[in-house]
């Protein structure tokens, strides 16, 4: 009797230790894991007004479920519809649905919008994913109330401030003054809301402009989402 009791004490006691190892971090990306690609969340980006930055973009929706993602993307007073499954994709403007590899060739033309939107999509992350590179790319992460919160390092920040190598091959843009700072909320134990603030100067081919830019994610419906695939849109995912 005695030492079931003292095994039930220490059993207790490990479980303690445990749970004080479990760090920030670790929660943020447990609560990230705990959507388990069935969700649906809505992403809004704040700039200042006047700058000199080029693109302003308008509210994402997305649903994720099964493997499949679609997206509703504004874009100025242009809607794209996108679906993105199994490391292909599709996207739907004024010439319909067209896969991503359609989309991504090269007219010679110089700057192409429908190149830009293959590799916007190409490079997708959903939200659980870039929920779990921000807390990969941040100092240290605290808890303040009901939020997790840190600053960003200063590769961190860099890299959502720059959109990747252009195609074709080359290098990126210079980014320079490169600083951030993100938070995280969760409730029952799944991940809600995130944001993420960006600031820094970016230089691409003499191009410079400075960015100041701040994405919110809210998340819902998590393992109640349901994404439909368009028939047109499944043809150009063959």
């Amino acid at each position: 009797m005695k030492k079931t009791i003292l095994f039930g004490a220490i059993a207790l006691l490990g479980g303690s230790l445990f749970a004080a190892d479990s760090s920030p971090k670790d929660d943020v990306k447990n609560a990230a894991k705990a959507l388990a690609d069935n969700y649906s969340w809505n992403t809004k980006v704040a700039m200042p007004p006047g700058g000199n930055a080029r693109f302003r973009p308008g509210p994402t929706d997305g649903k994720t479920a099964g493997g499949t993602t679609w997206l509703s993307m504004i874009r100025g007073t242009n809607t794209t519809e996108a679906v993105l499954q199994g490391g292909k994709g599709a996207a739907k403007n004024a010439d319909g649905w067209q896969s991503l590899a359609d989309l991504a060739k090269d007219d010679g033309g110089g700057f192409n919008p429908r190149m830009f939107l293959a590799r916007t999509l190409q490079n997708f992350k959903a939200p659980a994913a870039e929920a779990a590179n921000l807390a990969d790319k941040s100092k240290e992460l605290t808890k303040n109330g009901d939020a997790i919160s840190s600053d960003l390092t200063e590769d961190g920040a860099k890299s959502f401030l720059s959109f990747g190598p252009p195609p074709g091959g080359g290098g990126g843009p210079d980014i320079t003054n490169a600083k951030g700072s993100v938070k995280f909320w969760i409730k029952d134990g799944q991940l809600t809301k995130y944001e993420f603030h960006v600031q820094g100067t970016v230089d691409f081919n003499g191009n410079t402009r400075d960015v100041d830019r701040t994405t919110t994610v809210e998340i819902k419906d998590a393992g109640k989402t349901k994404v439909e695939v368009p028939d047109d849109a499944k043809k150009k995912l063959s």
